[in-house]
């Protein structure tokens, strides 16, 4: 009954487009997907490490930093260079001292103050602490806490553990959406935002930091991805696939927020209750968000449902609004004699993952999936994370890296439409890797090329990130699609993880990400020449039907046909029940 209900529902006017109520509710929901994007990206610089060295044991009486000669360290940090330099102190009692990053040492002979010494040192542990340069950032996360030397690693795993906390959350509160509503997440999730990001800002020590941060991720992948349900399942068929893509759009508007107010707020808790204040609008008006007619009807709660579609119809303005009585009592009987020939599917037996792999063309199929899933999350974090350290402008890359995604999901939808999946997906990820090399090759004094070629790796992966969810979708049959898209959508939280770890590898070799990236991006483009192509075919219904998809160049609407009510309510099932497992 409920999917006969939600095609009846489909062919009335107010549900195959945005009007009002639609408009209404879209842009309310996906202006909170900019707070996920940004405290997805905060800790670009909120965590960053600035120019530090060794704390002094003294009040300092001169400094000495090659052949430049000041009184104060702080004038020392415009003529840092690298992290190997080292600044010559002379203290009060006479004593002379090289301050280096993680170490600092005592000259014997403390005569003359020179850079060069080549005397006897005594090598002494920073335990006065650390001296940072604060010409950028008044404060950061790292500074706060000495996340620096031996504890540099505590510092590297703020970023890995928030997408460890994206990854649980996407899980559990897409199923706990499934069971208590929609829009209950939606009010829980919002708040949560809002109450964890203003206390990441109070916690006391490191510890507290990572884990109110680790249940903000939670709460925050939580709101995306019960949003891509909640708008999907509001919005018409005809306007689902544009608007369930630009919710990714406002998530990209988030990370030129984090932009715009790192260049204004330096020091980093201020910087991040501004960031949460973002939310505070939709917070205090979410509570007017209706449920969707879709999980009423799915509850069986008719008469919550009717209210709601009497609301709709209201809004828009349509005179005679569907009654669900009516639709209902209409398509019981189709429903009930095309379930007459299915007796066999009530009992058949539950899919798991090793159905991906049943044979050689699907297991290809899966594996290949899998690896665009990863590729474009790695992709994706890799170019955004590492955009600040660009050169130039570091703010300015970050916003131009969000901006240039706007773009990208537009285009998107066009190839999708007109070239197909497959043939849009293939040549921008090989586009991707291409420009990975061709950043290799870009003299590092050419900022602006550089920045130029970052924001068309990202626009590229982009594309290909964004279109990877319905073609996944499309590849594979009724009985384990949603199986194949949360496998995938797992992927991609990998993807997610691993990125920060790739970007710390520009330590190792400063081209070392963008290798990596390169790689997967081509080994995933030559591997989705061997997909099908889905552009135009219906969804199959078995995994025969998959595997024979794959075989053939035909459309195998010629040899099967779905079930029951066809491939218009194949499609909508499709965006019902699997949107959940969408995630960025």
């Amino acid at each position: 009954i409920f999917f006969s209900c939600i095609e009846c529902f489909s062919s009335v006017n107010f549900f195959l487009s945005l009007y009002r109520f639609q408009a209404c509710v879209y842009f309310a929901s996906v202006f909170q997907a900019m707070s996920c994007g940004i405290h997805y990206l905060a800790s670009v610089f909120m965590a960053v490490t600035p120019n530090f060295v060794c704390g002094i044991p003294g009040n300092v009486s001169s400094v000495l930093f090659y052949n430049s000669s000041e009184s104060s360290i702080e004038d020392i940090w415009t003529l840092w260079t690298s992290t190997e330099n080292y600044i010559v102190v002379r203290l009060e009692n006479g004593e002379i001292w090289e301050l280096n990053q993680c170490s600092r040492s005592k000259r014997e002979v403390s005569l003359d103050l020179a850079y060069e010494y080549k005397g006897n040192k005594s090598i002494f542990s920073c335990s006065d602490g650390f001296l940072y340069d604060d010409t950028k950032w008044k404060s950061t996360v790292v500074t706060q806490w000495d996340l620096v030397c031996d504890r540099e690693w505590l510092a590297k795993l703020i970023q890995p553990t928030f997408m460890l906390g994206v990854l649980i959350g996407a899980v559990i509160f897409g199923d706990i959406a499934d069971r208590l509503g929609r829009r209950r997440v939606i009010w829980f999730t919002s708040a949560g935002q809002f109450v964890f990001g203003i206390a990441v800002a109070f916690t006391f020590d490191y510890y507290s930091f990572v884990i109110v941060r680790f249940l903000l991720a939670m709460v925050s992948s939580g709101y995306l991805v019960v949003a891509f349900v909640y708008v999907t399942e509001f919005v018409g068929i005809k306007a689902r696939t544009w608007a369930s893509m630009h919710v990714h759009a406002f998530f990209a508007v988030g990370i030129m927020v984090v932009a715009l107010v790192g260049f204004l707020v330096r020091t980093w808790w201020v910087y991040q209750i501004f960031l949460s204040v973002a939310t505070l609008p939709f917070v205090l008006c979410c509570w007017m968000l209706p449920e969707t007619p879709f999980w009423l009807l799915s509850e069986e709660r008719y008469e919550d449902a009717q209210k709601v579609i009497n609301i709709m119809a209201k809004w828009n303005k349509v005179s005679t609004p569907c009654k669900v009585s009516e639709l209902c009592s209409v398509q019981q009987d189709d429903l009930v004699s095309g379930r007459t020939g299915d007796n066999d599917t009530s009992s058949a037996k539950k899919h798991n993952i090793l159905d991906l792999f049943c044979n050689w063309h699907i297991a290809r199929r899966t594996i290949t999936v899998w690896l665009i899933w990863f590729t474009g999350s790695l992709g994706y974090y890799v170019f955004s994370l590492s955009s600040v350290s660009l050169g130039g402008n570091e703010y300015l890359n970050l916003f131009l890296i969000g901006a240039v995604e706007l773009p990208c999901y537009v285009i998107a939808c066009i190839g999708m439409d007109k070239l197909g999946r497959r043939n849009t997906l293939i040549p921008f990820l090989i586009l991707s890797a291409l420009i990975c090399v061709l950043i290799m090759f870009i003299p590092q004094d050419f900022n602006i090329l550089i920045v130029l070629a970052n924001m068309a790796g990202k626009f590229s992966i982009g594309v290909a990130f964004g279109l990877i969810y319905l073609y996944t979708a499309e590849l594979y049959p009724t009985i384990v699609r949603s199986l194949a898209v949360g496998s995938g959508s797992m992927m991609c939280r990998a993807g997610s993880v691993v990125a920060p770890f790739c970007v710390y590898l520009r330590s190792v070799w400063i081209f070392m990400p963008l290798l990596l990236v390169g790689i997967m991006a081509l080994l995933s483009g030559i591997l989705t020449i061997m997909l099908p192509e889905t552009l135009g075919k219906p969804l199959t219904n078995t995994l025969a039907e998959a595997t024979e998809m794959g075989r053939s160049k035909k459309s195998c609407s010629g040899k099967t046909t779905p079930a029951h009510s066809g491939a218009a309510l194949e499609k909508i099932e499709m965006f019902c029940q699997e949107t959940v497992s969408t995630e960025k």
